[in-house]
């Protein structure tokens, strides 16, 4: 059936189109089922809603965001008719069962989700199947090398340097360090990131504040091949489209599959031509892997990867039993990733950084083994480092002036003190995490908090130990009173909770 386009002022997180009950019962389609459109030659699978309120008999309904991208313009004509459903539905019915996937039905999936004839449930109906039933190595190989090829590729013509964490520590700012301390030895480091998903701050995110981050591969490698360094985001770049709508459907849930989240960071190693690489595998309480075992394994998963898609990967398992630095939060980690490229930094960030950007070194033959981050240590005090940040920063369109007091934070603040005397025995990942989202990071760049005190530290009763910021009052108030009910900083001595004042919920 041929039916005029209304484009309507709203946005859809998937494919979808809007009829009037009465077409749709003429087209034999129902509410949730497929239906292919066709318009000035472009052709996509799309879901049906339905409405007699919005929509007229003859019109079907496109949200805003979808006649953007498939170029449909208010009284276009389309033609509408029902669509069987892809073959790539009974290979998720299969992975759902825990059974075994071949790279043609991975890929087939993945295929079908690039051209929108996939659903956002179908989609997360994946997603979860690997969180329950895991996936082979074969698999995530498999995965890794199809997200790869539903997008552009880049070529930078020499040997190319990286590295990721996999993330799940509050803070991990290394990326702001690591990229220029490699880039001023000279190597090549175009590093990219995705924007936070389950955290307060992706590298993406710290980044933006400084500089923007959306490129296509054209000018990532122009600006490459001028600084020897970028920090980007990938969604931007077009590599691997697939991801950034497994990301998108991942979000609301904060789900992060381990099968996944390895594919996921290896087909952008594919999709960049990665030669070397550096995975950061924090491991202590409250982090993705909280134990030694746990990350040997994923650090042999990645090593087997990377021999399978010719990437020489070596894996740095660091600390993560609490925040990396003190800050957490877009504004707040890019202005304390200035500061420790001034040489003021927290020793935590510092160590980190140098002891990662070393292994680096050390697989590119500037450091024999062992010695790495020695040579780190150097650029990054002579302020090599520095120099080369205010270049990329430049390249990217930044201020390349900027300082730390420069990065305006939320101008709601509140402080949580020390209710005793003693020693910060505990610094709780999780609870962090959760105060600084509900201040309104990742999105709210200014939002966040600083820890004033870590593990290991003598604090007086009063002082303050916790300081939260927002950008609007509403989102103070929950974090604040998240911070009081979660007691994120534990401190010797103290009383935890009062019954039966305090009740668990």
């Amino acid at each position: 059936m041929r039916f005029r386009a209304r484009v309507l002022g709203v946005h859809f997180g998937g494919n979808v189109v809007i009829l009037n009950p009465d077409d749709m019962e003429e087209l034999e389609t129902s509410i949730n089922e497929r239906v292919r459109v066709k318009c000035s030659g472009m052709e996509f699978s799309a879901t049906v809603c339905g409405s007699r309120q919005l929509i007229q008999r003859g019109e079907v309904g496109i949200p805003e965001n979808i006649a953007t991208f498939y170029g449909i313009a208010d009284g276009d004509i389309v033609e509408v008719r029902p669509s069987s459903i892809p073959a790539s539905i009974e290979y998720i019915k299969k992975k759902i069962d825990g059974k075994s996937l071949t790279y043609e039905e991975i890929s087939s999936i993945v295929k079908d989700m690039v051209r929108g004839n996939l659903s956002d449930i179908e989609i997360i109906a994946f997603i979860l199947s690997e969180q329950f039933h895991g996936m082979s190595v074969d698999e995530i190989e498999y995965l890794a090398r199809a997200i790869a090829e539903s997008g552009v590729q880049a070529d930078f013509e020499e040997p190319v340097y990286d590295k990721h964490s996999i993330g799940g520590v509050p803070g991990n700012k290394v990326s702001l360090l690591i990229v220029p301390i490699v880039a001023a030895a000279g190597l090549l480091i175009p590093k990219t990131s995705s924007k936070a998903i389950t955290s307060p701050a992706g590298t993406a995110d710290t980044m933006e504040v400084l500089a923007p981050v959306e490129f296509s591969v054209e000018e990532l490698v122009k600006i490459v091949k001028k600084t020897k360094g970028a920090i980007v985001w990938a969604g931007g770049l077009n590599i691997c489209p697939a991801d950034d709508i497994f990301i998108r459907v991942q979000r609301p849930l904060m789900l992060d599959p381990e099968p996944h989240m390895i594919a996921s960071m290896m087909s952008k190693k594919i999709a960049l031509g990665i030669d070397f690489l550096v995975i950061d595998i924090p491991m202590g309480k409250e982090t993705k892997v909280e134990t030694k075992e746990h990350a040997i394994r994923l650090a042999r998963k990645f090593t087997e990867l990377g021999e399978r898609l010719n990437i020489h990967v070596e894996c740095g398992i660091t600390y993560g039993g609490q925040p990396v630095g003190h800050a957490v939060g877009p504004a707040l980690e890019a202005r304390e990733a200035l500061l420790a490229l001034e040489g003021k930094g927290p020793s935590s960030l510092i160590e980190k950084s140098t002891a990662l950007a070393g292994i680096l070194f050390e697989m590119g033959g500037l450091a024999p083994r062992g010695r790495g981050k020695d040579l780190a240590k150097r650029i990054l005090e002579s302020g090599r480092a520095l120099k080369k940040m205010r270049e990329i920063i430049e390249a990217q369109g930044g201020n390349p002036d900027i300082k730390p007091d420069d990065i305006p934070v939320g101008d709601h603040r509140a402080v949580i003190e020390a209710p005793c005397d003693g020693y910060v025995t505990d610094v709780s990942n999780a609870a962090i995490t959760k105060i600084a989202r509900a201040a309104g990071a990742p999105r709210d760049k200014g939002a966040g908090v600083v820890i004033r005190y870590k593990r290991g530290h003598k604090v007086k009763k009063g002082e303050p130990i916790l300081e939260i910021y927002a950008e609007r009052e509403s989102k103070l108030s929950e974090a604040y009173s998240l911070a009081v009910k979660l007691n994120p900083i534990t401190i010797e001595g103290m009383l935890l909770y009062r019954y039966p004042d305090f009740e668990f919920s």
